[in-house]
């Protein structure tokens, strides 16, 4: 069964059909840059990346910056507007008084599956971009809880009609991780404790009353732009012939997956009334990176549209929106923004495989 099959029908005769008919009537998302809205930006506008809170982020759909990681939209806000459901408002801008029944973003970018201590004790929190890890996410919610429902009878009735998005997260805790000079061996080491630590949120917010939750696996980070250009290579053995990418961190995020996708199946035998989703992130990009230009990457979908130069038009030196970057003009016909981040139009094409194709399926 596909996901979001109301959803699906409700892009096209929404015209005609009462809003009573929607499949989710809330949406709480929890995760990181993949999908916050603007928390980073708004638990510290001075703290960087503050480069987000301007131009050229943002200049795709919304014409200005909005806290997103991206030109424009993202997969989350693409699965809102399939709900017919406004885009969420980012946790940390809700006003007492405010109307939120219709969901709340938690995402943060920066944040990690496992919690700060992890990397304190390991000697990376300088690294951190923020300390708003999923637990903490996980902790607003149940503090929001009391302000959406109040008896348990309510709260049944208010939650089976939400859904809740969990992830993609857990890429930071690799990322941080690669970035400091972990090898592919060590950082293994680490993923059941990642998976463990989304399993583990997922099933609290099942406890807390959530019934439908669709939890995203990783990204092929071998793809992007900054892997690409931290650990390329001149041996041709390194990438996959059909797209360029990095063999060995593609296969690394498919372990991920693979791992991810094992404890959800166990998780779902503890919480059979519950539906869980996996969605494959992964499987949905990989078609673009494959054929770009059948999708309308005309510039291709490794560099990306917004850096300061080099092969893959990323330097560490000059990232997108920081002094001696620059901006493509359309970046419709890229599908890498900024080097770690995919542009609207790549989101689009991987919202519309979660809502309409094949890249989700029930546990």
């Amino acid at each position: 069964m596909k996901l979001f099959i109301l959803l699906a029908s409700l892009c096209l005769t929404l015209h005609i059909v009462s809003s009573s008919l929607q499949q989710y009537q809330a949406i709480f998302n929890f995760g990181d840059s993949l999908s916050d809205t603007g928390n980073l930006l708004l638990s510290d506008p001075r703290a960087p990346p503050d480069v987000i809170g301007k131009l050229p982020y943002g200049e795709t759909f919304f014409h200005h910056a909005t806290g997103r990681f991206s030109d424009g939209r993202l997969i989350v806000d693409f699965i809102a507007e399939a709900s017919g459901l406004p885009h969420l408002p980012p946790y940390l801008a809700l006003k007492k008084g405010q109307n939120f029944y219709q969901g709340v973003n938690f995402a943060v970018a920066g944040a990690t599956a496992l919690d700060p201590e992890f990397f304190y004790r390991r000697k990376m929190s300088s690294i951190l971009a923020t300390n708003y890890s999923l637990s903490t996410q996980l902790g607003w919610f149940k503090e929001l809880k009391p302000s959406l429902c109040n008896t348990k009878q309510e709260c049944e009735n208010y939650f089976k009609k939400a859904l809740f998005l969990v992830g993609e997260i857990g890429g930071n805790d690799y990322n941080y991780a690669f970035f400091v000079g972990g090898s592919i061996k060590q950082l293994k080491a680490s993923v059941p404790l990642v998976v463990d630590a989304i399993t583990k949120a997922t099933g609290a917010l099942i406890e807390e009353g959530a019934v439908e939750l669709v939890v995203p696996g990783n990204l092929p980070i071998g793809c992007s732009a900054v892997y690409l250009t931290l650990y390329g290579g001149p041996n041709k053995a390194y990438y996959e012939k059909r797209n360029g990418c990095l063999k060995a961190f593609n296969a690394f995020a498919k372990h991920h997956n693979k791992e991810l996708k094992r404890a959800l199946g166990t998780l779902e035998e503890k919480y059979p009334h519950a539906r869980i989703i996996y969605a494959d992130y992964y499987g949905a990009s990989m078609p673009f990176y494959h054929a770009p230009q059948h999708y309308g990457f005309t510039s291709g979908s490794l560099a990306a549209c917004c850096g300061g130069g080099g092969p893959y038009n990323f330097n560490n030196s000059a990232r997108c929106g920081h002094i001696g970057s620059k901006a493509c003009k359309d970046p419709s016909s890229y599908a890498n923004w900024d080097g770690l981040h995919l542009t609207e139009a790549a989101y689009s094409h991987i919202a519309k495989g979660m809502i309409h194709g094949n890249f989700t399926a029930p546990i």
